[in-house]
């Protein structure tokens, strides 16, 4: 305690002495020269999520400290809880306005949970959906006879998670390549990409069940909603990654995402749900006089 003497002591004799406090914060001055953010960069590094902190956030999820051959390398992309999945599935069914999924919901944890099982819930829901409806369509008509088509659970799953993978990859290659010629280009992971397409197409699940309505129209009414909500989903998330590239460019890469999205709702309608008129065999009318009448039904 001889320091603690030393200072009582020079503050006695000294009482206008000037004393700092270990507790306290240093103020250490700002560099009023620093560079400023050009206008409007701050709502695009809000909208991409390019400050270091996401950066940091970004290497941490794709930095794996085993093996890729383990089980524990795969088991880091089952890391997520219930409240997550559901948080992130009501941000795909009601997108937010100027609010970017991957910032806002994906790139603290991306996952393959759910849209692992979003996709096979998906692909179920459109094969039993596609039989019912079948059945729904012809129903009454005494020439029929329902034989469940189980094929369509392997072309649905073929479909959706080809869709589900295949674009995703597509599109993570075309952003890093263009990143590499244009340096405002935000490339994400492709974790990150296929969290975001597999999210969006939850909105597809009860889609598909209302599909089974025998109406056109409604059914057409129920595929433009679901793409307006899942699209926007798209347009939202990559939209600012490729907003600083050439207009043409950009222009055509949110298109494309766009029409791949509509091709897939499109085809599965088409294919699975609006089956084609069947000619069935006409039944065979024995006549009075000894011939048969046959009668065409469609």
């Amino acid at each position: 305690f001889a320091e603690f003497d030393d200072a009582a002591n020079l503050l006695a004799a000294n009482p206008d002495a000037t004393t700092i406090s270990i507790d306290e914060p240093v103020e250490i001055p700002k560099n009023q020269h620093s560079r400023q953010q050009e206008p409007g960069r701050e709502e695009d590094d809000e909208l991409l999520g390019t400050d270091d902190s996401d950066k940091t956030e970004l290497l941490a999820g794709q930095k794996k400290s085993a093996p890729f051959w383990t089980f524990e390398y795969y088991q880091t992309f089952f890391d997520v809880d219930t409240y997550q999945v559901l948080d992130r599935i009501k941000g795909s069914v009601f997108p937010v306005p100027g609010k970017n999924f991957v910032r806002l919901y994906i790139r603290s944890n991306p996952d393959l949970y759910g849209p692992f099982w979003i996709c096979a819930t998906l692909v179920f829901t459109i094969a039993v959906s596609g039989n019912l409806s079948n059945f729904f369509i012809h129903l009454g008509k005494p020439t029929y006879h329902y034989v469940p088509e189980f094929r369509k659970v392997s072309i649905a799953a073929t479909t959706i998670y080809a869709y589900a993978w295949l674009v995703p990859l597509a599109l993570w290659g075309f952003l890093m390549w263009r990143n590499s010629k244009v340096m405002n280009i935000v490339s994400y992971s492709f974790l990150e990409i296929v969290c975001v397409y597999g999210y969006s197409l939850f909105i597809y699940i009860p889609t598909a069940i209302l599909w089974i309505i025998p109406q056109k129209v409604v059914r057409w009414v129920l595929v433009v909603f679901s793409l307006c909500l899942s699209g926007s989903v798209l347009v939202m998330t990559f939209w600012p990654a490729v907003r600083d590239d050439n207009r043409r460019i950009a222009l055509a890469t949110v298109g494309t995402i766009l029409l791949l999205h509509a091709l897939l709702a499109v085809g599965c309608l088409a294919y699975f749900f609006d089956a084609p008129e069947l000619d069935f065999p006409a039944p065979i009318i024995p006549a009075h006089n000894g011939t048969t009448v046959t009668t065409k039904s469609h």
